[in-house]
């Protein structure tokens, strides 16, 4: 028992096994087996390695955007002239990386609160029972109170009066001169696995460059200073569209960098989606055309309190940080190549489906792959086979 425990652990420690393989000379199934590993082959080096990046370990950016946007409007409103600044027409003015530039307004000045109708042909009436005192309507201005103004036939509402009216938009938009306004971006990144921090002011971008700029996606692709108009034009939106009734647009900061080059090599690209808003759009009874929203300003008017309202068109621009960082890295690289040679067995498989089972002399193939062995007992003479062989011959 123990001379038998002693061989198994020497068998199981000092031997080696290795399959056993047969060379078949056939040259349809040799041809088949050598295209399907040249697939396998273009497939590692072509797709996981060149393409994919495989040998590569890859990390995404930690980022930061600010904004500021810079440029001057004036309009002239019967006679009343006025200059729109940074801090009229920005919304929200802290340089976030979603924000709005005015574009077009509707202005109700001298709003108090009161009883007064509803606009013409909303919200009709012919009698009081027609206005349900102390409800709302949902796009109503204010709480009914259930009198019906006969002079225009609408409910008097509790609101603010007199009640804004934003049937005409204006065209073209108050502010077409927001076109000329520059906008820069300053943005920085940080990939933390690998350490290494980035700000879109990279080499070459200097304090005079950057005051003498403008980017141009050929000329001066790295200029962080962009006109709206050119935003809008690159974005495919047509400027005086946008600006009546307002629209959103993506600028993507890209940072797509290899770091097994050298650190400069790794600079932001900036890309224009349209995201709401269609400029070839001819249909004007859609639903919810463009981007605006309301904001008012109050004061005290001899004590009494005031307001004035602005329903705000603008142009809604959302600054996306995209970024991918790749360094080589032994463990992915060992991880790719042993999935490739694993997928080299692909062939064998296909090659021996075809050996045993559509060639003519599949029986010939099976016999020679395969040993088969009974269930007889085993004959204690090693070399009885090897005799009743030759006797069989």
């Amino acid at each position: 028992m123990k001379s038998q425990i002693t061989n198994t652990v020497s068998d199981f420690f000092f031997e080696y096994e290795t399959p056993r393989q047969v060379l078949v000379r056939n040259r349809k199934v040799g041809v088949v087996c050598r295209l399907i590993q040249l697939v396998v082959l273009a497939y590692i080096i072509g797709w996981v390695f060149i393409y994919e990046k495989g040998y590569q370990s890859t990390d995404k950016a930690v980022s930061s955007v600010f904004t500021k946007m810079k440029g001057v409007g004036y309009t002239n409103i019967s006679g009343k002239e006025r200059v729109w600044d940074v801090a009229d027409y920005v919304f929200p003015p802290q340089g976030d990386s979603s924000f709005v530039v005015m574009t077009n307004y509707i202005i109700t000045e001298g709003q108090e609160m009161g009883k007064c109708p509803e606009l013409t042909g909303k919200h009709s009436c012919s009698s009081d029972s027609d206005c349900e005192g102390g409800s709302f309507k949902r796009t109503g201005h204010g709480q009914m109170t259930g009198v019906c103004v006969k002079a225009n036939k609408t409910c008097e509402v509790l609101a603010w009066c007199p009640v804004e009216n934003d049937h005409n938009i204006p065209e073209p938009a108050m502010l077409m001169s927001a076109e000329n306004y520059t906008l820069f971006i300053k943005n920085s990144v940080t990939f933390p696995i690998f350490g290494v921090s980035r700000s879109n002011l990279v080499e070459g971008i200097e304090a005079d460059y950057i005051s003498k700029c403008l980017h141009d996606p050929k000329d001066a692709p790295l200029c962080p200073i962009f006109r709206l108009g050119d935003i809008v034009k690159l974005s495919g939106f047509n400027f005086e569209t946008i600006a009546r009734v307002g629209g959103a647009i993506g600028i993507v900061v890209d940072w797509t960098c290899n770091l097994d080059v050298d650190l400069k090599h790794c600079k932001p690209q900036y890309k224009f989606h349209g995201l709401y808003g269609n400029p070839e759009e001819t249909d004007k009874n859609r639903a919810s055309v463009g981007y605006n929203f309301r904001y008012a300003k109050h004061y005290l008017d001899n004590k009494v309190q005031k307001r004035t309202l602005l329903k705000v068109f603008g142009i809604r621009l959302d600054i996306i940080v995209q970024s991918l960082a790749r360094k080589f890295d032994i463990i992915p690289t060992l991880t790719a190549i042993g999935s490739g040679v694993g997928i080299f067995g692909v062939a064998t498989v296909l090659c021996d489906l075809v050996l045993l089972y559509l060639l003519p002399k599949r029986e010939f193939y099976k016999n020679m792959k395969f040993k088969q062995t009974g269930t007889q007992k085993r004959d204690p003479d090693p070399d009885s086979d090897a005799c009743s062989t030759e006797t069989e011959k």
